[in-house]
């Protein structure tokens, strides 16, 4: 009888590392962590780091957190051919382009208008995966799309008409950042090789950034500037842990999920970046701005239902949202 409590305990933590693990909760995790880019991004331009640096802070932290763990855990694999070219596509288009983009318009846009650009995602994301004939949501998980994208050009109206908006030229830049992210999105699961972890593929896409970053600061700079960093170390040190956290979670994501559940991180993303401009940046916004992210909230809301009531019938059904070992498991 005393083993019975035990057993219960050790059932109850299970529970909750699988409830972790779920997609919606790996949702959930990995759209707060990139959330809190922004207002980091932001107080790291304030303290006048580059986009550059800052986005080569963030490659180079994920790799230094996941090299360990990969170590530890003998997981690490040497990339063959098919690695280094998912590698070096997907971080050109997932993590190189949007990073450069999102830290270059920040100071002109604001950490917050910045953030929703990420709640576009979703909709681009839709749109590839229809043409390229990939598995989409269902009624409600489209609906849930259509209450993020409703939401999304909600603020960014109210935010254009206000008196103290930013130029027409960095609104329209920043549009570029969600279409990067919809084609990573589609590419990451085309093209998952076979039998290769998460973590590892996350460990080669920002070893991979980072030789690119760091490549184009010596090119640019002719030296590696950490001393650019040392103003705004608290940002960095606290940017570094959210890097190390966000990828192994948004890779499970993007196995787990699909491109398009994948995606909507950036309704999270760009309600938690809002919240955090606000709170610690005193970043002002309307009442019309708060309505348009309620909004988004509500997709978010409708999209985690449409999740749950995709996977509730049974493990097998829901085994497609996986990438088998041609890549192609969410058509």
């Amino acid at each position: 009888m005393s083993g019975q409590p035990a057993i219960g305990a050790s059932g109850a933590r299970a529970g909750i590392v699988d409830h972790l693990r779920s997609p919606g909760a790996l949702l959930l995790i990995t759209g707060t962590l990139i959330g809190l880019n922004f207002p980091l991004g932001k107080l790291a331009g304030d303290a006048g780091v580059s986009p550059l640096t800052w986005a080569a802070l963030i490659s180079t932290s994920a790799t230094s957190v996941l090299l360990p763990i990969l170590l530890t855990t003998r997981t690490l694999v040497l990339p063959c051919v098919r690695i280094i070219r998912y590698a070096g596509i997907s971080a050109l288009i997932s993590f190189v382009t949007p990073n450069l983009l999102l830290f270059t318009v920040i100071p002109h846009t604001g950490a917050g208008y910045a953030g929703l650009m990420f709640a576009l995602s979703p909709v681009f994301t839709l749109l590839f995966a229809s043409l390229l004939g990939m598995k989409v949501p269902g009624r409600l998980g489209r609906i849930g799309v259509a209450f993020g994208l409703a939401g999304a050009c909600l603020v960014s109206v109210t935010r254009g008409v206000d008196p103290e908006s930013p130029g027409s030229e960095w609104l329209l830049t920043a549009l570029a950042i969600p279409v990067a992210l919809a084609a990573g999105n589609v590419y990451r699961t085309l093209d998952w090789p076979k039998g290769v972890s998460p973590n590892v593929l996350a460990f080669w896409g920002h070893a991979f950034s980072s030789v690119v970053f760091l490549a184009a600061l010596l090119l640019t700079r002719g030296t590696l500037p950490v001393e650019e960093i040392l103003p705004a170390a608290g940002a960095a040190a606290a940017q570094a842990l959210v890097a190390g956290l966000t990828f192994p979670a948004f890779f499970q994501l993007q196995r787990k999920g699909g491109p398009v559940l994948l995606s909507q991180i950036g309704y999270v993303a760009a309600a938690v970046g809002l919240l955090a401009a606000t709170l610690f940046l005193g970043e002002r916004y309307s009442v019309a701005t708060w309505a348009g992210a309620a909004v988004i909230a509500v997709g978010i809301a409708i999209t985690i239902a449409s999740q749950r009531a995709d996977h509730r019938p049974s493990q097998s059904q829901a085994q497609p949202a996986t990438p088998s070992g041609d890549g192609r498991g969410s058509q």
